[in-house]
């Protein structure tokens, strides 16, 4: 079956399907996962419900885009000619599930060379599923998404807090921005899940997102759901942020809020950020 056209209503519909199904997979799970090892230094977790609900995904994409590239959260690059790439995560918050907190998603983007032009973030626990494409909006089951107020809350703002797993415990730049987040915001959440962190900004329930050498493969599809709902989205030091999956992880920080709350952010981090760190 050929693509579909610029809308990437098939791309966008598959995805659905397959996050959904996937959620179903993970939500019948939950109780009985089993962490399968540790990956690296970090800290970060396999669970078996990663290696399934990847699987599960996988195979759908496949079968209906058997000539698209697939960068997967588990099995790595599957290479294949051409621009357009899938991001798939297929348990955004496995250090969550293993500690038996349900707060997790299913993420599955696709990318046109660095370019995210379709991103679905599904939550098995409500099972409620929010898809945006490039230029058309973002949209949940109430319609569309209109993100957070852009006017700075009194008591200072609700910001969730992201940082990739190659930054050290004692990094100085990450330290400095929590610190500074955790004194001028009014919270600061830290979900294990950036892509549960992107919808709840996407639909206006937090008010920011700061994020610092973020991991790849989640980033561009959350980064698009927000973007669609009216998000700004900045570098550290206040330019346009393009989110992307490949290349280093420098150029993978950014705060995303919308009017005061942004300027007011962008001015805070400026004081934690040295020029020489990363974004």
């Amino acid at each position: 079956m050929p693509n579909s056209g610029p809308d990437f209503d098939r791309e966008r519909q598959v995805a659905v399907a397959a996050a959904e199904e996937a959620g179903g997979l993970l939500r019948r799970r939950f109780g009985t996962a089993n962490c399968l090892r540790t990956k690296g230094l970090s800290g970060d977790v396999q669970m078996d419900l990663d290696l399934a609900a990847e699987k599960l995904v996988l195979s759908r994409i496949q079968r209906h885009f058997p000539h698209d590239r697939i960068l997967s959260e588990e099995a790595g690059l599957l290479d294949a000619a051409g621009e357009r790439t899938w991001l798939v995560d297929p348990l955004d918050g496995s250090n969550n599930v293993a500690i038996g907190l349900p707060a997790y998603v299913v993420g599955i983007g696709l990318c046109l060379g660095s370019t995210p032009v379709m991103g679905v973030v599904h939550e098995p626990v409500t099972g409620e599923t929010w898809h945006a494409v490039r230029g058309h909006g973002a949209y949940g089951a109430g319609g569309a998404l209109s993100g957070p107020d852009p006017r700075l809350p009194r008591p200072g703002p609700v910001v969730a807090w992201t940082q990739g797993y190659a930054v050290e415990r004692g990094d100085v730049t990450a330290v400095a921005l929590r610190a500074v987040l955790e004194l001028r915001c009014r919270r600061v959440l830290q979900l294990w899940a950036p892509l549960l962190g992107w919808s709840m900004l996407a639909r206006g329930t937090i008010d920011a997102f700061v994020g610092y050498r973020a991991e790849g493969v989640d980033l561009p599809t959350g980064a698009l759901l927000a973007a669609e709902a009216g998000v700004d989205l900045r570098t550290l030091s206040g330019a346009r942020f393009r989110p992307g999956f490949a290349g280093d992880d420098s150029g993978r920080s950014f705060v995303a809020a919308r009017g005061e709350t942004l300027a007011h952010l962008l001015r805070e981090v400026g004081t934690a950020v040295s020029p020489a760190a990363p974004g």
